[in-house]
């Protein structure tokens, strides 16, 4: 019988009950053996051991099996007595001692014959015999753990260290961390490689001091941390292995010896992988706490150098200024000294481990990897993905670049391996130059050339998302790849026109030119040369002289032919406001009426002259003085060309004029009424006609007046041009019924004008009556002042006063009585709105 908690256990006959000592219940455990009497022991944590025959089987104090095992006697005991963290046991031919920790291993055994009683007492177990007593000492447990170390029972040698009495915290854990070292190494000397490394962890032996069972693991040596002592040679035949393996078993130890055997290879790689896997997941456990205080180390730092040079935090010994790139910075900071051994190791063990996908995911993010040896090491097993994130997260962006450009070197090399070349292609450095482009420009430009010519767009692309200023691309552009400078700045200019300078613009225009121009010359000396041929990028040539404004007209004017190209001396002709000479061109050197037209069109809408109707005019002007404006176009022309001074104009003569039609095919006109009023004053319209125009008109017979064109250019644009002038500058001859595309639509307009602005008369006219009415209507009003009228404001007489009458007609106040009331309406209104 036994206490357990509210409870008592009870071995009656064969069988165990538990009995409630609360409510008087009972129930039933299980039967007792069947040799043995029924064995209850309390136990210090509160449970019970039962015996049954020769076990002894651990319950809960409601009888509920544990799950923790059970103890096997070598026989059934009469008596158990617990001295923790023993059991001992009464055995008919001796006494037997058990430990308490799963699996109960005999600890040792005590020949003592014909024991009567086996009591407990204080610091002894009491053991009485028929003639004789003796006292079962416990040896000291300092003893018992150094016994239990030598011995290889490194568990029970643990468990006795938290029995040690509180005092000697200091020894416990000194002895603690011996034996989690010596178990440790006793376990990857065994080949349990992942629990080695719990007991090293909970021993919180250094990195380094781990580190040194792996002779294929390089760390930085570091000025402030210490060598670790060598706990085994390290020496071994492996060099992948741990050097603790040649402390391995007889078995282990011959096949080394059988190298040249596919077997022992497999084994050997086997052994090598489950080391680093284990290595790997105790860098893993230890790694949060380290990185925090490197971290930590790192902030203090930081704050030191905003505060002044003289803050030192304690416990740092700092040399230099630690950064993001730690090339040829020193760490001088046990905790970043410790980080970088401890990240070193750890990216090595997942290299060789072939955990390639989970490397790139370190080195992706913060960590504190020793440049030099992680380096060295892969570029040994050509692992360039890891390299690459290598330099990346350190700010080697050029170390970084450059490895890439060989790559890809390789890759389109003949000669190069088919893995290399898929995997390495030369977008993968425009890739890495992208974020560069807002830190770096210089750098993205430096190394955009070396994939210029394999991949332009993206390149161009490159440029234009990454911000970098336009004239540093540009000036790129023209000294490295002068046939892509025209690309980038038409997509430059294509996706924000404001985005462009005018000096890029100019530049563009330029490159356009001089390329139209070779090409010009080209087909020039073939005799192929035609007015109507359009190469691309004549097409774009023309297209920006139109769209862009940022170039020098008379420049570019300077640098055509005279005698070719005549569109392009248009535009720059319009750009310069010479819309007669503009003009000029699109009718007798280019003989395409709608090209002058539109161009006409064009000023009208944008309002760049005066008077934008006298286009129209000068248009007129010149279809009724064909001969006249083209010599005024060739003189003009000839002496803007020989006011420039740039080398290699072409100096050509005057292209062929207009002909005219003399003769019996042609009428001189004799006389023309009113040669007064055909003239047109400089005012008058852009082309400045003089007084001798209507002379030189004279002098042409109707047929050589482009009358089709006069008329056409009536008709259509009847409601853009001044109708009196027009009918001025018109021949007598001209027949009405020509005329009547232009008169028809104009007279209605005015006759509708006339309407509309009598319809306007009248109803103001209208208005202007109703309000006279309203107002005589408002004066016959009548008033009726009595001797009885008071002011409504007062509340005096009216009497003879000047009085003033509301709009309701029924209230009446005196003037003065009003006057003051508005004035302080007026006062209190203005009070208000300054609060407000």
């Amino acid at each position: 019988m036994a206490w357990c908690g509210e409870n008592i256990c009870l071995g009656i006959r064969r069988e165990y009950m538990i009995l409630n000592t609360t409510n008087g219940s009972v129930s039933e455990v299980f039967p007792s053996g069947r040799t043995a009497p029924p064995l209850v022991v309390p136990l210090p944590s509160g449970e019970l051991l039962l015996g049954k025959d020769n076990i002894g089987v651990f319950v809960d104090q409601n009888g509920k099996l544990l799950q923790d095992g059970r103890i096997c006697w070598s026989e059934a005991p009469a008596v158990v007595v617990i001295q923790k963290p023993y059991a001992i046991g009464l055995q008919p031919r001796h006494v037997e001692i058990r430990s308490l920790r799963s699996p109960y291993p005999l600890i040792q055994t005590v020949a003592l014959r014909n024991v009567r009683r086996l009591v407990q007492s204080n610091n002894a177990i009491i053991v009485a015999l028929e003639n004789s007593v003796f006292g079962l000492f416990p040896v000291p447990l300092g003893a018992q753990i150094v016994q239990l170390t030598a011995s290889g029972n490194f568990e029970e040698a643990l468990s006795l260290c938290k029995l040690l009495p509180p005092e000697d915290s200091s020894l416990r854990a000194a002895k603690e961390q011996s034996i989690h070292i010596r178990y440790a190494h006793y376990l990857f000397e065994n080949g349990s490689y992942e629990e080695a490394m719990e007991h090293f962890l909970a021993s919180q032996a250094e990195i380094n001091y781990v580190l040194s069972l792996y002779p294929s693991v390089s760390v930085p040596k570091s000025a402030v941390i210490p060598e670790p002592e060598k706990f085994v040679d390290m020496s071994g035949d492996y060099p992948d292995l741990s050097r603790g393996s040649s402390g391995m078993s007889d078995d282990m130890e011959s096949t080394t010896h059988m190298s040249e055997s596919e077997e022992t290879d497999i084994e050997s790689k086997k052994m090598s992988h489950n080391t680093l896997m284990a290595l790997i997941k105790f860098l893993q456990k230890k790694r949060y706490s380290i990185i925090e205080k490197a971290t930590a180390e790192g902030t203090e730092e930081v704050v030191s150098d905003a505060v002044g040079d003289n803050y030192v935090p304690y416990g740092t010994n700092r040399s230099k200024k630690a950064s993001k790139g730690r090339v040829n910075t020193p760490i001088s900071s046990v905790a970043r000294d410790m980080a970088a051994i401890l990240d070193t190791a750890f990216l090595q063990a997942l290299m060789l481990t072939g955990q390639a996908s989970a490397a790139l995911d370190f080195l992706r993010g913060s960590n504190y990897c020793d440049i030099k040896i992680c380096e060295e090491f892969m570029q040994k097993r050509n692992q360039y993905f890891g390299l690459l994130e290598l330099y990346k997260n350190n700010g080697m962006h050029r170390e970084a670049l450059k490895l890439l450009h060989q790559l890809v070197e390789e890759s389109m090399s003949d000669e190069a391996p088919a893995e290399l070349s898929q995997k390495f292609k030369p977008e993968l450095i425009i890739e890495y130059l992208k974020p560069l482009c807002e830190t770096d420009p210089m750098l993205v430009l430096e190394f955009s050339m070396v994939v210029l010519e394999s991949c332009p767009m993206q390149t161009i692309e490159l440029f234009l998302s990454g911000n970098i200023p336009a004239d540093m691309v540009n000036s790129y552009l023209k000294q490295h790849a002068p046939n892509l400078q025209a690309t980038y700045l038409e997509l430059m200019l294509a996706m924000n026109e404001n985005s462009i300078s005018g000096n890029l613009q100019n530049e563009m225009v330029q490159i356009y030119l001089s390329e139209v121009l070779d090409w010009y010359a080209e087909l020039n000396s073939q005799k192929s040369w035609d007015e109507k041929s359009f190469s691309p990028t004549r097409k774009k040539l023309l297209s920006a002289l139109e769209s862009v404004s940022g170039y020098n007209p008379e420049i570019l004017l300077k640098r055509l032919p005279l005698n070719a190209l005549y569109e392009e001396h248009a535009i720059l002709l319009g750009k310069m406001n010479q819309h007669e000479l503009a003009l000029s061109i699109y009718v007798h050197k280019l003989h395409v009426p709608e090209l002058a037209l539109s161009y006409c069109d064009r000023v009208y809408e944008q309002n760049s002259v005066k008077s934008p109707s006298n286009i129209y005019l000068t248009l007129l002007q010149i279809y009724l003085n064909p001969s006249k404006t083209t010599k005024n176009y060739e003189n003009r022309i000839t002496n803007l060309a020989t006011s420039s001074h740039s080398p290699g104009m072409l100096r050509l003569g005057p292209g062929p004029t207009a002909k005219l039609l003399k003769g019996n095919r042609s009428k001189k006109i004799a006389e023309i009424e009113g040669a007064e009023d055909t003239r047109i004053s400089q005012s008058g319209t852009d082309s400045s006609r003089s007084d001798g125009d209507v002379d030189d008109a004279s002098e042409e017979g109707v047929s050589a007046i482009m009358l089709d064109q006069v008329h056409d250019l009536l008709g259509k644009r009847w409601d853009r041009i001044n109708g009196a002038q027009a009918l001025k500058l018109l021949p007598r001859e001209t027949k009405l019924e020509n005329l009547l595309p232009f008169l028809g639509p104009l007279l209605r307009k005015s006759s509708e004008a006339y309407r509309n602005f009598s319809v306007i008369r009248s109803l103001r006219e209208c208005e202007n009556l109703q309000v006279k009415d309203e107002l005589y209507n408002q004066r016959k009003a009548v008033v009726k002042i009595t001797g009885e009228s008071m002011c409504s404001l007062c509340n005096k007489k009216i009497g003879t006063s000047v009085f003033a009458v509301y709009p309701n007609g029924r209230t009446i106040v005196h003037f003065v009585c009003f006057r003051d009331s508005q004035n302080m309406k007026a006062v209190s209104r203005g009070s208000l709105s300054r609060k407000r």
